[in-house]
């Protein structure tokens, strides 16, 4: 095939995914086609304007949630949420649930900006699994502010991708991998009190914590085991 044949990977493309799942982009297209059964059993109130009162329930609460797979719909939803509470109050805490099991690395990036952005502190719980670029979003919060529940899972590993295209274009991908490996394993060693060795060590393979061993490597700083245990 001819070079003009072939499409470059571009680091949007780039998953930080459990490469045992299934592939994030299938499990958007279910999830928008459940969301859409849903509107329509519901009578679609939400084409209607009419507020959906758990979502309602969550703002008011100023509860987030970041559950499935890490792309650019949880990144819009996550924008608007956390503009529209720090318009509202930009000194009470915005509480973030994560069980989500990685995905887009750019959108990783991207959420992980947004809640170390945004004026209100940031308080994240790991409810689930927390696995790759979801690791991201759960290091947004500051180390006193990250939780987890006790039957949570983590896991830490280096992004991946579906290599296609000329060797000059896979040469190109690689050296974009490796930049975002660095800025991961960056990320995690200084926000868990690790060197970036270490973690580039411990992520060459599939690195899984429980709970436990979450707090005694430092993504966490308690793991909690009812409400009171977090911040009001």
């Amino acid at each position: 095939m001819s070079r003009a044949g072939r499409r470059p990977i571009f680091p949007s493309e780039m998953n930080m995914q459990n490469p045992f799942d299934f592939d994030p982009r299938r499990l958007r297209l279910d999830d928008d086609d459940d969301e859409n059964d849903n509107d329509e059993k519901e009578g679609g109130d939400k084409d209607r304007g009419i507020p959906n009162p758990f979502e309602k329930a969550l703002f008011e609460s100023r509860t987030m949630l970041m559950s499935g797979p890490v792309d650019d719909k949880m990144l819009k939803e996550a924008t608007v949420r956390c503009l529209a509470m720090e318009q509202k109050d930009e000194k009470k805490p915005i509480t973030v649930f994560i069980n989500s099991p990685g995905g887009s690395a750019d959108a990783g990036f991207a959420i992980y900006d947004l809640l170390r952005f945004i004026k209100p502190p940031v308080i994240t719980v790991v409810n689930g699994l927390c696995a790759s670029a979801g690791i991201l979003i759960h290091l947004a919060a500051d180390k006193k502010r990250r939780f987890c529940l006790p039957e949570s899972r983590f896991m830490i590993h280096q992004p991946s991708t579906m290599g296609r295209g000329t060797a000059s274009d896979l040469d190109i991908t690689a050296k974009e991998i490796l930049k975002l490996r660095d800025r991961y394993n960056r990320i995690i060693a200084e926000a868990c009190g690790q060197t970036a060795e270490d973690v580039l060590e411990k992520a060459r393979r599939d690195f899984w914590l429980d709970a436990g061993q979450a707090l005694e490597y430092g993504l966490v700083c308690k793991v909690a085991q009812k409400r009171a245990d977090l911040p009001s």
